[in-house]
């Protein structure tokens, strides 16, 4: 980290960006910038605790605002959605680094990563950034492992990921669709469901939860009130994933294709 010079993080809060935002911070000190964008995206519980962890690092944070949902191409939901994003992204944060004399960007991709589809990770690296974890060949096991030796409380926090990801391709993205997901996901966490995407099919919403957690979403009482929650945010059917929680299970179509 130190032979950078100066690095910009691209910072959201989660495990991976957490482990790459200490390290910059502990070898560069003052010439280490986080930034976290925030846009509709981005669950609100998301950038709080990118703040107060970005806080905790000791690492200086900025957070910008930006709208992907500007951009007619990604609003349109293609499978290179998170490529479109990335890129534009990617402008963004360059223009930071110019501005703050930062000669290099780094993001928390990692070599777990590679096996998956993740278009975005070529943008990045189209655009120049650095990805210190998948250059150490470190899984996401390893990047936890990481996590708690550096005392980040985050070392266990679930995967999370962009709104965006819980549409199916195809189907538009709009503001209206991400604040139904939101609340949806914000509402079953408050049941103490830690590991959670709400897949919203336009009007159907499929659950997903730790296989573990299923017996428990289905629990008669539970069950219901679930079920009108979810209907009074406006999804007309409410459905549970039997197979339970897993990253990227809207992508399983490409693999059919």
């Amino acid at each position: 980290m130190a032979a950078a010079g100066s690095l910009l993080v691209a910072f959201s809060g989660g495990v991976d960006s957490a482990v790459v935002a200490k390290l910059a911070f502990d070898a560069l000190g003052t010439k280490a910038l986080a930034v976290t964008v925030d846009s509709r995206t981005l669950p609100r519980a998301d950038l709080k605790d990118a703040k107060r962890l970005a806080q905790l690092i000791g690492i200086r944070h900025m957070v910008v605002e930006h709208d992907e949902l500007a951009i007619p191409d990604f609003r349109a939901n293609p499978p290179d959605r998170c490529y479109l994003c990335r890129k534009s992204l990617a402008e963004v944060l360059r223009k930071i680094a110019d501005k703050e004399c930062i000669a290099r960007l780094a993001d928390g991709a990692t070599a777990s990563d590679l096996g998956e589809h993740r278009p975005g990770i070529r943008a990045a690296s189209e655009a120049g950034f650095w990805h210190p974890l998948m250059d150490a060949r470190a899984l996401k096991s390893d990047v936890r492992a990481m996590a708690k030796s550096l005392g980040l409380p985050v070392y266990n926090r679930p995967s999370s990921a962009c709104l965006s990801s819980r549409i199916p391709y195809g189907e538009e993205i709009t503001p209206e669709k991400l604040e139904r997901i939101e609340l949806a996901e914000a509402f079953l966490k408050s049941l103490g469901f830690t590991q959670v995407r709400v897949r919203a099919h336009e009007c159907i919403a499929r659950i997903e939860v730790n296989p573990d957690a299923i017996p428990l979403l289905m629990n008669g009482r539970l069950h219901t009130k679930v079920v009108e929650k979810l209907k009074s945010l406006g999804f007309a059917y409410v459905t549970v994933d039997l197979q339970g929680y897993r990253s990227g299970s809207l992508d399983e179509v490409l693999k059919q294709a």
